[in-house]
């Protein structure tokens, strides 16, 4: 009975969790086509999407609790049984990104220069960094609502129609950032209009999904103020969470930049090499989610305690294996990025260290998921505010040995100064991964019910 249950399981992780794989490594591959597609444009241009894709993602991923959040409750509504209840929850958080949407769009497009400056970017990659942002601002409210259904569908237990949007987002995002970047000669500017036009189009769709879902089981469509303000309330926490964590990722950045527009250059795809890897792992994070919510929402503990070994097990060897991949290939990839001999060099050292973290990310992804799915927003909030207090004296020390690390600022130096930074961004993957364990092995986040 114990072998047909874990078979089972199995078969339901993998179910959820290879169509949220290829839809999840769709979001870094739109990063990694622009990257491509930029860097051949020169180094202060990628430089520049170095710092855009900073700004504009953390504007975005502030809001990802949309997702998540969402996520966890759908699922323990479904667990309970109550599918109305899960949708009309669902259509409110989709609201609540609307509005958020709309409000961040203005202020990242009106903000984009002074945004972008904080950085300390070479007034050459500030100009390009700049364009790219104000034009993508335009497509936050797209990025949100697609967050906001995507979790809905998530909690549904349907990760195949996100895979669905995703992939033809990303099929559309190649084809117009080429078209307007070489053939209309649009530049960076191009680029960043492909990426709205691809992501306003997967925010349709999803909602059109959404939107079927909701009348099939006749739930209200039109929004409800006092229940969209307890979704904001809810999301809080994990607001708080991922604030921490997108300042840890800004505070690379801006470390990154002051190394100089070639470590710079390197790091932009050194961070999207290292976000599609995650990204990868994040779909068992994913299917935790969804299925840790569903089974705490039913009240079945063992089953959701099982499913995290399970996963925690796939999420390690899952790193192992991409870690692996990635160390064969990190002298041969940086020729498909850029082809400024300094920057391949310092991209190559990171790679190295990226290769390396990829166990421990693959346990860190996992663990997240499954205390995101169990609805443990104020623990993680608490934990990632502690995290980035214990990774802030590690960044600054890589800023302050910048000097002594770039040496005369040649290749060498400049890789050194890379890998060293990632060393320090690997350290804080660390510090969360022995915090997820601590919590993990008591019954503090195992709370049963519809709504924790």
């Amino acid at each position: 009975m114990l072998r047909a249950r874990s078979g089972d399981q199995s078969r339901e992780i993998l179910r959820l969790a290879v169509p949220a794989f290829l839809a999840l490594v769709a979001e870094p591959l739109f990063l990694l086509a622009d990257s491509a597609i930029i860097g051949h444009l020169g180094t202060a241009q990628l430089a520049g999407l170095g710092v855009a894709s900073a700004t504009l993602l953390t504007a975005a991923n502030l809001f990802v609790f949309l997702a998540y959040g969402t996520t966890s409750i759908v699922a323990r509504q479904i667990g309970a049984g109550a599918q109305r209840s899960a949708l009309e929850a669902g259509i409110d958080g989709t609201w609540l990104a609307t509005g958020i949407g709309a409000l961040v769009a203005v202020a990242v497009a009106v903000a984009a220069e002074p945004l972008c400056r904080l950085f300390g970017a070479s007034p050459a990659a500030l100009a390009h960094a700049t364009t790219y942002l104000r034009v993508s601002a335009l497509g936050i409210p797209a990025m949100l609502v697609a967050l906001a259904a995507t979790g809905v569908l998530r909690g549904l237990q349907d990760t195949r129609t996100p895979l669905v949007a995703s992939v033809a987002g990303f099929t559309s995002n190649i084809v117009l950032n080429l078209a307007l970047v070489y053939g209309l000669g649009w530049g960076i500017a191009g680029s960043a209009w492909g990426t709205v036009m691809a992501q306003t189009g997967m925010a349709t769709a999803l909602v059109v999904v959404l939107v079927r879902h909701a009348r099939a089981a006749d739930a209200g469509l039109h929004p409800h103020p006092g229940r969209v303000l307890r979704a904001a309330l809810s999301g809080i926490p994990l607001l708080v969470r991922t604030l921490a964590l997108r300042a840890i990722l800004l505070l690379t950045t801006w470390v990154a930049a002051g190394l100089g527009d070639v470590p710079l250059a390197a790091h932009q795809v050194a961070a999207t090499v290292w976000s599609f890897l995650v990204f990868a792992l994040d779909a068992l994070a994913i299917a935790a989610q969804a299925l840790t919510g569903k089974a705490l929402g039913a009240g079945d503990v063992q089953g959701a305690r099982s499913a995290t070994s399970t996963m925690v097990r796939w999420g390690v060897w899952g790193g192992a294996v991409l870690g692996a991949a990635l160390l064969a290939v990190h002298r041969v990839l940086p020729a498909a990025f850029t082809s400024d001999e300094a920057v391949r060099s310092a991209l190559a050292a990171a790679l190295v260290v990226v290769a390396l973290g990829q166990p421990l990310s693959g346990y860190v992804f996992v663990v997240d998921g499954v205390l995101i799915g169990a609805g443990d927003g104020r623990w993680l909030a608490k934990a990632m505010v502690a995290t980035l207090l214990l990774y802030l004296p590690l960044a600054l020390g890589v800023h302050a040995a910048a000097g002594a690390l770039l040496g005369d600022g040649g290749a060498d130096g400049q890789a050194l100064a890379l890998a060293a930074l990632w060393v320090a961004f690997t350290a804080f993957m660390a510090i969360r991964g022995v915090l997820f364990w601590r919590r993990v092995r008591t019954d503090d986040w195992a709370v049963t019910g519809a709504a924790r």
